[in-house]
């Protein structure tokens, strides 16, 4: 059965593993939402990185509330909560720009790779 208090004890009890994990699939799922706006990957992969990204985002929201509600509030916290909504807008912004037909950043990326390797200087 869900016991909300039960599963708090666990994430505070378990604070180091569960941040050991969630920082960098946050920020390894994030760069991948990335780099697969760049290689114009198939929607499917791209929305899966998107959706698994978001969800670990949100259990790391989730962890910062629970040492919230039992009053420790402190610079950690709002740092992880910083990157948590980070990873999320990012996933966001590459939602946004897979549904246009030829995205931003591809752009900026393509135009730097021509004007520094394919200049004549």
């Amino acid at each position: 059965m869900f016991d909300p208090i039960s599963i708090g004890e666990f994430s505070r009890n378990n604070c180091v593993s569960i941040c050991a994990f969630l920082i960098p699939a946050n920020l390894l799922g994030t760069l991948l939402s990335l780099s697969f706006i760049l290689v114009k990957s198939s929607p499917l992969k791209l929305f899966t990185s998107v959706t698994v990204t978001t969800l670990l985002a949100l259990i790391l929201c989730l962890h910062v509330a629970s040492w919230w509600i039992i009053g420790v509030i402190q610079a950690t916290s709002f740092i992880l909560l910083g990157l948590a909504l980070l990873c999320i807008s990012v996933n966001l912004w590459v939602v946004i720009q897979s549904r246009q037909e030829e995205p931003w950043l591809r752009k900026i990326v393509q135009n730097r790779i021509t004007v520094r390797f394919l200049s004549t200087h």
